[in-house]
């Protein structure tokens, strides 16, 4: 299904493609990227590309700077020198999302949030071609969320309060939120946080699909070694890109 070029280099853990053949341009690039906190030097010197039909896997070290990265490569933070540039949609799937005591949603009225246009996190960066795409199948948003929930394994509990769900199911929510929103670029921290290896696996294989099937970028944080055996492209960090 992904044939090879003959003269096709090898796999660069910086620039990831589905296919060899692939010269689509990047749908996220950073060059000579830093990243400072108060008394803290966490990103050094970082230049990446991701293109479309790719599933990348960021790993390392606890502290080392992965959600520090694809939070900058997302949008969500600014970096302190260097340059990112973006094409296209954007979704972030948090790790650990939080659900505020009292808060009156249920699983299904979150994932709904990722079918409406608005600011970042919902619909980011809206390009032509792709948001009328993503506009013309969500023209319900309910179908369209419980579609996401389904796939994640939690339409069972679509009418469930979010408070009422455990760490792993409000995950599985969250995933299906970034799911909905079909973006360009998906960007997620760690969604296999509090789900066993079967969970785990499903997580795997949706990822698998939206990079190959559907042409997305998805970037995943991680530290599961299965994920970074099924991923096209690996980024280890330790600060800085080591591998």
């Amino acid at each position: 299904m992904y044939p090879s070029a003959p003269d096709a280099a090898p796999r660069s853990p910086v620039v990831g493609t589905s296919s060899p053949l692939v010269r689509a341009s990047p749908l996220v690039s950073a060059r000579d990227l830093h990243v400072h906190y108060p008394e803290t030097h966490v990103l050094h010197d970082i230049s990446v590309d991701l293109a479309p039909g790719t599933f990348a896997a960021v790993t390392g070290p606890n502290g080392s700077g992965k959600s520090t990265l694809v939070e900058t490569l997302a949008g969500v933070r600014t970096p302190t020198s260097g340059r990112v540039d973006r094409t296209g949609t954007v979704a972030f799937v948090a790790q650990n999302p939080e659900a505020p005591a009292g808060l009156p949603l249920t699983a299904l009225d979150a994932v709904r949030i990722g079918t409406r246009r608005g600011p970042f996190g919902l619909r980011a960066s809206a390009r032509g071609e792709s948001a009328r795409r993503g506009s013309a199948r969500r023209g319900s948003g309910t179908a369209a969320a419980l579609e996401a929930l389904a796939r994640v394994g939690m339409d069972a509990l679509a009418r469930r309060p979010i408070t009422a769900l455990s760490g792993g199911q409000r995950q599985r929510v969250f995933l299906a939120q970034g799911l909905v929103q079909e973006a360009d670029l998906l960007v997620l921290d760690e969604a296999g946080t509090g789900l066993d290896a079967d969970s785990r696996a499903t997580v795997r294989s949706l990822l698998g699909e939206e990079a190959h099937a559907r042409g997305a970028a998805v970037l995943l944080v991680t530290h599961d070694e299965e994920d970074v055996r099924a991923a096209d492209a690996v980024w280890r960090l330790d600060g800085r890109l080591v591998a």
